[in-house]
């Protein structure tokens, strides 16, 4: 009785030494699965505006300015009001970035305001909105579309 004891102490410490010192890879795991703003390679990402692709420097300009930006708030997105986010308004023409996080084909939609961009995270059929600032993304987007919103 008194082996068994100490049997699950011994194992209850080990769980709980396993659980609270994880590998380093297991936590970026963790981390990049549950990421709203994900970093983007440019190698398996394909950048379109107004159906036209971007290609070599800009498509890599535009991918770091991207992976550069700052979150500042998230949009809550009730069901049956994705196409208010997908296609708002006044949102003017989006940059399209179509890339692939780990298996899945994710879309995104980034709308330029003149003090904030929205970036608009589609797979299968979730959506996520969120809002980022960019200067940099803000200027060349504003640029190469002409849209002075």
């Amino acid at each position: 009785m008194t082996g068994t004891a100490i049997l699950l102490i011994i194992l209850a410490s080990a769980a709980k030494l396993l659980v609270s010192c994880l590998p380093t890879f297991v936590v970026e795991g963790l981390i990049n699965k549950f990421e709203m703003h994900a970093k983007l390679s440019d190698e398996n990402v394909i950048v379109t505006i107004d159906g036209k692709r971007l290609e070599d420097e800009d498509k890599i300009q535009v991918v770091n300015y991207f992976n550069e930006a700052t979150v500042l708030k998230k949009y809550y997105i009730f069901p049956g009001n994705e196409q208010l986010f997908l296609q708002p308004e006044n949102g003017g023409t989006p940059l399209v970035i179509d890339a692939k996080r780990g298996k899945k084909d994710v879309k995104l939609f980034v709308y330029s305001y003149k003090d904030h961009v929205d970036v608009v995270r589609q797979y299968k059929k979730k959506v996520i909105a969120y809002s980022v600032l960019s200067d940099s993304l803000q200027q060349r987007s504003m640029s190469v579309t002409g849209d002075l919103v």
